[in-house]
């Protein structure tokens, strides 16, 4: 993987699963950067916080319906989206949002520090992942790389790239 200079910074203190997601990641051979900023559990502290970052910044939302299914949602940051709607939109029918301690099982991230990256996490590969097809169109993408002092850019066409490598083929879904 290439390194820029905040990579490297990243790197420094990067905890064991932020090593190993970038590990992964350079095995893939795709190339990220990564930038430090004070923690951030919204939206709104994301604007504020994050400085001037190129791209499309997302947010993701770790869901699930009434039959106990998994579901990770990413798209932009000023999405709208009424989750009644969206679990018809996704096939999932009535969608809530995951605990806190489904997300630490299934993804390994605690709430503020959601993103793609943690499919990594998933080894069962039982949560199924929805991109909006609009954040798609943006380059690059913004995330956290499994915590929220930190955000990672990556090209779509990377995103895919890993996320089907890790077994997690995601289904790209107008959410307009």
């Amino acid at each position: 993987m290439s390194k820029s200079p905040s990579d490297t910074a990243a790197a420094d203190d990067a905890t064991p699963a932020e090593a190993a997601l970038f590990n992964r990641l350079g095995e893939l051979g795709i190339k990220t950067v990564t930038v430090s900023h004070p923690p951030v559990f919204t939206v709104d502290e994301a604007k504020r916080l994050r400085g001037s970052l190129p791209g499309g910044h997302c947010k993701s939302l770790f869901l699930r319906n009434k039959k106990g299914e998994m579901w990770l949602v990413v798209t932009l940051e000023d999405r709208v989206l009424d989750l009644k709607l969206l679990g018809e939109r996704i096939g999932a029918g009535r969608v809530s949002f995951g605990s806190a301690e489904r997300l630490m099982q299934y993804l390994g991230v605690i709430p503020g520090a959601v993103t793609p990256f943690a499919i990594v996490n998933d080894r069962e590969r039982l949560v199924k992942v929805v991109l909006d097809a609009e954040m798609m169109r943006c380059t690059p993408l913004n995330y956290h790389p499994l915590r929220n002092d930190r955000t990672t850019a990556i090209t779509p066409e990377d995103l895919v790239r890993f996320l089907e490598a890790e077994g997690h083929a995601p289904r790209i879904v107008d959410l307009a």
